[in-house]
């Protein structure tokens, strides 16, 4: 990490749903929780917990310093809607087999 950048990651027990469009596309009590110097809170759900039968893979990616390389899934209307680092980078391996949206509803 560059100095006055920081991720800390803990395991959260909010449920977490993901709804667009009226359709429920990931639902969750155990996400992880990811904070990032200057960005929002991000919660990161088990791939288990999201309906990826819903998405269609993208051919967006993009490079985080801090955390590796992403790849993006999208539904109909909704492009690169959910995200996810297959291989992240040691200091928040945490992540792998975990997806984060860009909006999610905490209940």
């Amino acid at each position: 990490m560059t100095a006055g950048h920081r991720i800390t990651i803990e395991q959260g027990t909010e449920h977490v749903r993901v709804v667009h469009d009226g359709q429920v596309l990931a639902e969750s009590t155990r996400p992880l929780l990811l904070r990032e110097t200057g960005l929002p809170v991000r919660y990161y759900l088990p791939i288990e917990d999201v309906r990826t039968e819903l998405l269609t893979p993208s051919d967006t990616h993009t490079h985080c310093p801090f955390k590796g390389d992403a790849s993006y899934w999208s539904l109909p209307g909704a492009p690169d809607l959910v995200w996810t680092y297959p291989d992240p980078k040691p200091e928040v391996a945490e992540i792998k087999n975990h997806v984060c949206f860009y909006e999610v509803e905490v209940i």
